[in-house]
């Protein structure tokens, strides 16, 4: 057979599988989900972990707290690459064998990381765990929707982000707290005991999944020339470069414009965390229900949030609850967005995974460097003016964007 009728037969198998997928979970799918919210939850808390574990770290290592911040840059850089070339790398490999290897990885290199006895090979774990996220993101969206159906990926993505919201509300202050009591060490390797659960719930929960397709790296860039993934990468950069240019200035926000001392900013920003777990059930079901709606509307809760905040944040009720608003957003984000790119690419869902984890950590690098240039320049309201206006452009575009 030719290249071409093997290609067409692998995407017929996909979808075959997402038409058989039930429409009512039985209790073997929502184990498979869990387990894959489980994955999650142990290798964003990890990716988390070193907010609150700074000082210690750099003290046991004789490092600048400036350096020892670069370990969270090194899993990001690394995660950028690796979200281009995994599922490459990959080949037709059974996809349970893959996502067992990745949390075997971060297990392996958490347990690096805590027992690293220089910067260099705490470094290196930290590497390998950005490996294993950025995999791990770039295949989720395709193996969701085998086990649930291509109908229910937004609900089934709903879940699996879960772990994503919760570990960012717990790892810092979580990892900061054993730190005090047990050495950050422990804590680096508790987040590797938390991988070794996850693993074990992938082996026990997730049925057998043969490849569907073997891709090229030329299969990944050919797949951009599209009018949908060139719109779904697009609105990723627009509305998370916004987030992170704001989200991460709202304590200062607080601080010097609400005038809010250190414990109410806690409980603004535990609403803003407790607030994205709802978010990422609600996102689910409207990216089920209408991706359209869904993209239209998380935009527009965020610029809506943001700019309350820029023109009423004087006032601590209208702080509260807009930043809870834009915690709501946020927790929606990350399941509608991928969800409304992959929705350009039935047939390559893989691949388009890989250009969403690769849009997303580009979308968090400019936020972060250009949100600490505008903070500087313009002060603590300016970040959340450019998250407006990036969030507004989002809408735009969406209602710009064909429906599908």
């Amino acid at each position: 057979m030719t290249d071409t009728t093997l290609q067409l037969a692998d995407e017929d198998a996909a979808l075959e599988l997402d038409a058989a997928a039930p429409t009512r979970w039985n209790a073997a799918t929502w184990f498979s989900v869990i387990s894959l919210a489980a994955t999650s939850f142990a290798l964003v808390s990890a990716e988390f972990l070193p907010a609150g574990l700074l000082t210690p770290m750099a003290r046991d290592l004789g490092i600048s707290e400036g350096t020892a911040g670069q370990v969270v840059t090194a899993t990001a850089s690394i995660g950028a690459v690796t979200a281009v070339l995994s599922n490459v790398l990959i080949g037709r490999l059974n996809r349970k064998t893959v996502l067992v290897g990745l949390s075997a990885l971060a297990v392996g290199s958490n347990l690096l990381a805590a027992l690293a006895p220089n910067f260099w090979l705490l470094l290196l774990g930290r590497a390998g765990l950005g490996i294993a996220l950025s995999a791990f993101w770039a295949l989720s969206v395709a193996v969701v929707a085998r086990l649930v159906g291509a109908n229910a990926t937004g609900r089934g993505m709903g879940i699996v982000t879960l772990g994503v919201s919760l570990a960012t509300i717990a790892a810092p202050s979580a990892g900061a707290l054993i730190s005090d009591w047990l050495g950050w060490r422990t804590a680096m390797a508790l987040t590797a005991g938390l991988a070794v659960i996850a693993l074990l719930l992938q082996l026990l929960s997730l049925p057998t999944l043969p490849a569907t397709a073997s891709n090229s790296l030329g299969d990944v860039f050919r797949l951009t020339r599209r009018r949908g993934i060139q719109l779904g990468m697009l609105a990723i950069l627009l509305l998370m470069t916004g987030h992170f240019a704001g989200s991460v200035y709202v304590r200062p926000f607080l601080e010097h414009v609400t005038l809010l001392a250190t414990g109410p900013i806690a409980m603004a920003l535990l609403g803003f965390g407790i607030a994205a777990v709802i978010g990422n059930v609600v996102g689910g079901r409207m990216a089920d229900a209408d991706i359209h709606l869904a993209l239209v509307g998380t935009a527009a809760l965020m610029a809506f949030a943001a700019l309350a905040l820029v023109l009423w944040g004087v006032h601590i009720a209208v702080a509260f609850g807009f930043v809870t608003l834009w915690g709501l957003a946020f927790g929606m984000a990350p399941v509608v967005l991928p969800t409304n790119l992959s929705r350009a690419a039935p047939d390559a869902l893989e691949a388009a995974g890989s250009l969403m984890v690769v849009s997303f950590q580009v979308a968090i690098t400019i936020g972060a460097v250009v949100g600490g240039y505008v903070v500087d320049t313009y002060g603590a309201s300016g970040p959340l003016s450019l998250t407006v206006v990036l969030a507004a452009s989002t809408v735009m575009l969406a209602l710009l964007q064909p429906r599908r």
